[in-house]
């Protein structure tokens, strides 16, 4: 219902009594009172103004009009003077569901106007109060609960007997009806004939019906027959369709007053319900109208009374009609801040005030407990107020329906969390009191009553878990505390404040008072200022549960949506042919090994089979085994909670794949996807936001799957998880079960044992998903779950690709003695090269440049494998390098240029980039490796091979970068001098086997110095490689000792003879290394016999290889000896000739002595190493230190 502001008083009103009138102040009497009041709803026609009657005029003769239906009257006309009127006892319920948003949350009290005056007149008046309370949220429901109207049900019924006994046990034992006087009647029938005098009528009103004649004997026994009866409104359909229900009109709940008010008086907010006629024109815009007897004073409930309604209406003047005996003697027109100081009807206005706060305040620290029906009771005549729980009293009975209020109020509960739950995204501080109401609804209805509600409630409760959230901590999801200054606990009690308040019985009192929740001595200490406060403040119940972790949060989901399945279940007729299913045994998730699951070639009519059911459900098939009707409120919400236990079981799937609870991952995404295979079997029409879902538990299933496969050490762990099963999962299975037992998915959640299945069933996952994007026109609407689907098909693509390349490259291990390539490695290449190639595709489809590259790289990996395979295995000595290995080296080559052109520059990705150079240059380096050391003569000229060779090592220079610090620039050093090695090697042998081209031959020399030197410099750099350094030196000795053969001149070989000697001096570092790693080697040795009990004696510190050191010794030595004899020979002739030099006489006695030395180092067999190296080591000093001091000829 909308909140109109005086609808109907608008266009003929001069004075809009009716418009909201926000904050006005009241100045009463010089007590200050603060009230204003907006009209929420009104159905009163154009005011009308009042027509003074004349004097001596008889109000015992009925008017012409008396008792018809009178628009300018409205309502309050056929009813008997409607502010009078027995309010119905759900009154407050009728106005709490059309102003939903009040309630719960900004309004104190719902209520009809007499009862708040009933309430503010207690210290004043003697009559009994009789009221049903009851709590939503903050606020309070108000409504007249009339024992007497009760009890004469109760005697016709057998309803309320249980209250009947109670009453008549505690509080009135000789309880009689009442009967009304023939005054009371009298002064009623002179009331209603007043008000249609008064309204100027021309007697053109319709006749009424006739029931409404009974109004000049008596009570109208229908109206209250009807006010007592239990019939509620139906519930909502769904909480997706949150409308009002429109049955709730005809059953007793509807809001029936002329105007619905908020009224805010001091700090209390209302929500009243008044029928009291407003009249106005002329000079009084707005007034009411009373008929008073002149022999009889205003008492003070009589001014308190006009009062309270002029402030609710917010009518700033009363017009007083003064009668003797039934004929008219006067008006008098009052003010209403003047009402208080009336003779004989003084009040203060401060003490209402504090009536008011005192009777809120009492009734919201004892009315605690949602759901919970309180009965307000002061006996006529009594001091005493008590408040009893009658919920609690009705439990003793065993039948909580018994109490008429249980459906109102759950209904009202559930109304209030519905229309909470529509602004739930706005303030999650809302979260813990809309779950408080759900709980509280649910505790008040019987499943086999209200499924449909509880079905409801269950759902929203599963609703308020956000399962969608991004990652972050979960105590951060939700508040800790309540949502309000005034929260409330359905589970605790308020504990006693103190004795001060004077609200909680003692030893002392009448034995009847144990059953009171709270009593109020004496109505006197309402009076008292701030007498009793709201002592039950923020309570720790109303706010949202902290769950510690995704696992726990889905399990309360799970826990809501399985009673909700329950509740729907139950309330569709069980059909004749379904198998009866037993909760306690288990569903069996199905597990096949490799021997069953049928390969790829099944998965591929598996896969089929899948989409085209996808296609199907698109075009509209469905059905549901155990009977339901498509468009039910069953249907709907089944259809609800099984996405929400879908969604549920994705999270946990999600949560445990992030733990590496791999099988347990597949478990719930299996129970996911069994959940939505069920809501495909029943859904019209699949939802965009639905199939997107899909797409996402495909995606996480793919993902599971190839952790499965990268993980298959743990197999047996992972089986172990994946078939265990909680109740609570065995359960919805079941109401799975009773919808469909298709298995569209079960391709996709098998645990295999197989790698190659696993793999492959990762790979249709992504594909499946993929489709689903495709076929349903998602892909644009969802770029970016596009593009997370294509990056993992090209992963898996590329994972595929690799285990079929391990494969080819086993096989090609296993083939050591037949040369040709079988048939399995070229299906294995070509399964593989498939495989990259689609990944490729995939990757350069969304522009991902590094991971295209990666996949180039690796089917450049894939051609050399091919080039490997084709390699001649018979006797090294007889093979070549071979056309086919030359076409799948360059073809590698190709990829990995692909690679570096699809990243651009280093930028893009430096370790990719890196990566992919490293890859190059090695391809180019084993090119020239194998044709260098496998020439293929039979087809090429030595000098083409050269050249090819030359070309190849430069190339792999190229691409192999040894400045950049990384952790793979020590290899890099080691491959560019092991390439600066290999190409003056060649230059070597080409000097040596060459003849004729002087200009050849020079370059070629040239050539061979300069890679010789770059070799030394990068050895040099390298902690590692002391053999190949000594090998390059022991070359360049070589190299020098070749040229020297070529010389003729003394002065010429002797200079060459102490460059080759300064080369052997150079070797020193190299000898270092390899003493420092033999005393390591030593010291481990004799470190292993004093402590260690077994030490496998091939556990050795160091990666050196002896035999090599010992051959590269022996040549080391043999070639310091010669070249020491040479030198002593050239010396020697050279004094002889041209007379002694200081400097070459102290060469030559050095060297003298040094191979001295040598020869006796060299002539003892039983040396060790260790001790060889040393001489060498203490040799290569003396020379060097020569070197230094002769500064001569050794440049």
């Amino acid at each position: 219902m909308e909140e109109l502001c005086g609808v109907g008083a608008a266009a003929p009103l001069r004075g809009d009594a009716e418009e909201p009138k926000q904050g006005s102040v009241l100045f009463l009497g010089g007590n200050e009172v603060k009230s204003s009041a907006v009209v929420k709803y009104s159905s009163a026609p154009p005011q009308a103004a009042f027509a003074r009657l004349q004097e001596k005029t008889d109000l015992k003769l009925p008017p012409a009009n008396w008792l018809r239906e009178s628009a300018k009257l409205g309502p309050a006309g056929t009813t008997i003077l409607g502010n009078n009127k027995k309010s119905k006892p759900f009154s407050s319920f009728g106005m709490a569901y059309d102003f939903i948003d009040s309630v719960g949350n900004d309004v104190d009290v719902v209520s009809d106007s007499e009862n708040i005056k009933k309430l503010l007149k207690i210290p004043y008046s003697k009559s009994h109060v009789s009221m049903a309370v009851h709590r939503i949220g903050r606020t309070l429901l108000l409504d007249e609960l009339d024992i007497q109207e009760l009890f004469m049900r109760s005697s016709q019924t057998g309803d309320w007997t249980w209250l009947k006994e109670f009453y008549q046990r505690l509080i009135d034992q000789k309880w009689q009806r009442k009967k009304k006087s023939k005054e009371h009647w009298y002064q009623k029938a002179i009331l209603s004939k007043f008000l249609y005098y008064s309204i100027n009528g021309d007697g053109a009103a319709q006749p009424v019906p006739s029931t409404s004649k009974q109004h000049q004997e008596g009570p109208v026994s229908g109206e209250s027959d009807e006010a007592g009866r239990s019939s509620w409104p139906a519930p909502f359909e769904m909480p997706s369709s949150l409308s009002e229900d429109p049955g709730a009109s005809n059953q007793g709940l509807k809001n029936d007053f002329v105007r619905n008010i908020l009224w805010t008086f001091e700090d209390i907010h209302m929500l009243v319900g008044s029928n009291m006629p407003i009249f106005g024109g002329g000079r009084y815009p707005a007034v009411s109208l009373r008929l008073r007897d002149n022999n009889k004073p205003i008492n003070v409930l009589t001014g308190i009374d006009y009062w309270l309604d002029n402030l609710i209406c917010n009518v700033p003047e009363l017009v007083m009609c003064f009668h003797v005996n039934g004929i008219v003697q006067k008006y008098e027109m009052i003010k209403t801040e003047d009402i208080p100081n009336l003779e004989n009807s003084n009040f203060s206005t401060k003490v209402i005030k504090d009536i008011a706060q005192n009777i809120l305040s009492f009734l919201k620290s004892n009315c605690t407990k949602e759901g919970h029906t309180y009965w307000l009771f002061k006996a006529s005549g009594s001091d005493i107020v008590k408040l009893y729980d009658l919920t609690t009293l009705c439990e003793e009975t065993e039948d909580k329906y018994q109490n008429p209020f249980t459906m109102p109020v759950a209904i009202l509960l559930y109304k209030v969390a519905c229309n909470m739950m529509l602004k739930k995204n706005q303030n999650k501080k809302h979260y813990g009191t809309i779950r408080t109401l759900l709980l509280n609804c649910l505790k008040l209805l019987d499943n086999g009553r209200h499924p449909q509600i509880i079905a409801s409630a269950n759902y929203m409760l599963s609703e308020l878990f956000q399962l969608d959230e991004p990652k972050k901590e979960d105590s951060t999801d939700f508040p800790i505390n309540g949502n309000s200054d005034e929260s409330y606990s359905e589970e605790e009690e308020e504990m006693p404040d103190s004795d001060e308040n004077g609200s909680y019985s003692n030893s002392s009192d009448p034995p009847d008072d144990n059953k009171a929740v709270a009593i109020i001595k004496s109505v006197g200490e309402l009076s008292v200022p701030e007498k009793y406060k709201s002592v039950h403040r923020i309570r720790p119940s109303c706010a949202f549960p902290v769950c510690h972790g995704t696992e726990e949060r889905c399990r309360l989901v799970l826990n809501y949506v399985l009673e909700g399945l329950k509740s729907v279940d139950s309330s569709v007729k069980k059909e004749g042919d379904l198998p009866a299913a037993d909760p306690s045994t288990p569903i069996p998730l199905k597990y096949e090994d490799e021997s069953t699951s049928g390969g790829p070639e099944c998965l591929e009519k598996q896969m089929a089979l899948f989409l085209d059911k996808m296609g199907s459900f698109q075009k509209g098939k469905h059905c549901s085994q155990s009977g339901m009707i498509p468009g039910s409120w069953q249907y709907k919400m089944k259809l609800q909670l099984i996405l929400k236990s879908s969604k549920a079981y994705y999270v946990l799937s999600d949560a445990a794949m992030i733990l590496q609870k791999y099988g347990r991952a597949l478990r719930y995404i299996k129970l996911a996807l069994q959940c939505h295979d069920t809501y495909c079997c029943l859904c019209a029409s699949m939802l965009p936001e639905v199939l997107v879902f899909l797409c996402q538990c495909l995606t996480l299933c793919g993902d599971i799957q190839l952790m499965l496969a990268q993980n298959a050490n743990n197999r047996a762990a992972y089986l172990e998880e994946y078939n265990y099963q909680t109740k609570e999962d065995q359960e919805i299975l079941h109401s799975l079960h009773r919808e469909s037992r298709c298995q569209v998915f079960a391709w996709a959640t098998d645990l295999s044992t197989d790698l190659e299945c696993q793999l492959s069933v990762s790979c249709k996952c992504y594909e499946a998903a993929y489709e689903i994007l495709l076929f349903s026109n998602l892909k644009n609407q969802n770029p970016e779950q596009h593009i997370q689907v294509l990056k993992r098909m090209g992963n898996i693509r590329n994972e595929i690709g690799v285990f079929y390349m391990n494969q080819a490259a086993a096989v090609q291990t296993e083939r050591l003695g037949n040369k040709n390539v079988s048939t399995t490695e070229q299906q294995l290449w070509k399964k593989s090269f498939s495989c990259f190639e689609e990944g490729i595709q995939n990757f350069e489809s969304i522009d991902d440049a590094t991971n295209a590259a990666l996949l180039l790289c690796n089917t450049g990996r894939l051609m050399r494998i091919c080039a490997q395979a084709h390699c001649a295995t018979e006797g090294d000595f007889k093979r070549e390098f071979s056309p086919e290995e030359a076409l799948y080296y360059n073809k590698a080559v190709d990829y990995y240029l692909k690679a570096l052109r699809s990243l651009g520059k280093r930028d893009v990705h430096p370790a990719v980039w890196d990566s992919v150079n490293w890859e190059l240059s090695t391809t180019y380096f084993t090119m020239a490796t194998l044709q260098q050391d496998y020439a293929p003569l039979s087809r090429k000229a030595q000098e083409q091979i050269e050249k090819e060779v030359s070309e190849a090592m430069k190339k792999s220079l190229k691409y192999c970068d040894v400045d950049t610090v990384s952790a793979r620039q020590p290899l890099c050093q080691y491959r560019a001098a092991t390439i600066h090695h290999r190409l003056a090697s060649m230059y070597h042998s080409c000097l040596r086997n060459q003849v004729g081209d002087e200009h050849l031959r020079k370059q070629h020399r040239v050539l061979a110095d300069l890679h010789y030197s770059k070799a030394v410099r990068l050895f040099q750099l390298l902690k590692d490689a002391p053999c190949e350094f000594l090998r390059v030196q022991l070359e360049r000795v070589a190299f020098a000792e070749f040229q020297m053969a070529s010389q003729n001149s003394s002065a010429g070989k002797l200079k060459t003879l102490f460059g080759a000697l300064d080369i052997m001096v150079k070797a020193k570092g190299a000898f270092q290394l390899i003493r420092k790693e033999l005393v390591a080697e030593s010291e481990q040795k004799s470190k292993d016999k004093s402590s260690a009990e077994n030490v496998s004696p091939n556990d050795s510190p160091t990666g050196l290889n002896k035999e090599e050191v010992l051959k590269l010794l022996s040549i080391f030595e043999s070639r310091m000896s010669f070249l020491l004899l040479q030198s002593i020979k050239l010396l020697t002739s050279t004094k002889k000739k041209i007379g002694g030099i200081n400097e070459e006489e102290v060469v030559l006695k050095t060297n003298k002595q040094v191979y001295s030395l040598l020869l006796r180092a060299t002539a003892n067999k039983s040396t060790t190493l260790l001790e060889r190296i040393e001489v060498i080591l203490n040799l290569l000093e003396q020379l060097a230190q020569n070197n230094e001091a002769s500064n001569g000829g050794i440049q």
